[in-house]
C-alpha cells in the first residue's frame, strides 16, 4: 500500500471514529481507539490537554476584546462602523471559544466517568487481596486528582459567561447607538469588564497550571 493510500484509510477511519463519538457510541468509540493503541486514559489525558489548549487561546481572545474596548472608549474621532465591527468580532471569537471549551470539558466529564467505571469493575476481577487493595488506592487518588481538576475547570469555564453577557450587550448597544454620546455612556464599565476579565484570567490559568499538574502526575 502506498503512503498517500495509507494516509486516506487513516483519516476516513478516524472520521469514522469522531462520527461514533458524536454518534453516542462510546463503546464502539473505545474499541476503536484502542486499536490505534490509545487505552481510556490515554484518551482522557488527549481531552485535558485540549481544554488547556482551548483555554490559552480563550485567555488572549478574552484580552483582545477588553483592548478593543479600550480603544472604543479612547475614541476621538474615526469610523464608529469599523470599532463596532472589531468588537463584534472579538465578542464572536469569545463566544464560539467558551462553547468550544463547553464541549470538551464535557467530553473530558464523560471520558473520565467510564474509565473509573471500567477501573472498578477491574478490580472487582483481581483475587490478589494485597493488589486489589492497592489498585483502590490508586483509582482512589485518581479520582481525588480528578475532582480537584473537574472543580477548577469548571469553575473557570463559569467565569467566562458574566463576561460574554457585558461584551454581548456592548456589541447591541452600538449596533443601534454608532455614535459619540453612545461610546461617552460605556466609558463607565470599562473598569467593570477589566475587573471581570482579570479575575477570568486569574481563573484560567488556575485551571491551565491544574490540568498540567494533573497530566504529568495522572
Amino acid at each position: 500500500m502506498n503512503h498517500a493510500k495509507f494516509k486516506i484509510i487513516t483519516r476516513l477511519t478516524l472520521l469514522s471514529v469522531i462520527f461514533l463519538f458524536m454518534a453516542g457510541c462510546s463503546t464502539a468509540y473505545y474499541t476503536t481507539m484502542e486499536k490505534f493503541g490509545k487505552e481510556k486514559r490515554h484518551i482522557l489525558i488527549d481531552n485535558v490537554e485540549d481544554v488547556q489548549e482551548s483555554q490559552t487561546k480563550a485567555q488572549e481572545e478574552f484580552k483582545d476584546a477588553l483592548t478593543k474596548i479600550k480603544e472604543l472608549y479612547a475614541f476621538d474621532g474615526g469610523d464608529l462602523e469599523t470599532f463596532y465591527d472589531k468588537l463584534k468580532d472579538s465578542y464572536e471569537d469569545c463566544d464560539s471559544r467558551a462553547k468550544q471549551i463547553e464541549k470538551r470539558i464535557n467530553d473530558v466529564e464523560q471520558v473520565a466517568k467510564d474509565l473509573f467505571k471500567e477501573w472498578e469493575a477491574e478490580i472487582a476481577q483481581i483475587n490478589d487481596v494485597k493488589l486489589k487493595n492497592s489498585s483502590k488506592k490508586s483509582l482512589r487518588d485518581a479520582k481525588i486528582k480528578y475532582q480537584k481538576l473537574e472543580t477548577i475547570m469548571n469553575r473557570s469555564t463559569k467565569g467566562m459567561y458574566p463576561v460574554l453577557v457585558k461584551l454581548k450587550d456592548y456589541v447591541l448597544y452600538l449596533k443601534h447607538n454608532l455614535n459619540a454620546k453612545a461610546v461617552g455612556s460605556l466609558s463607565g464599565e470599562v473598569v467593570s469588564i477589566e475587573k471581570d476579565v482579570a479575575g477570568l484570567i486569574k481563573d484560567m490559568n488556575a485551571s491551565i497550571k491544574e490540568a498540567q499538574s494533573f497530566i504529568n502526575n495522572f
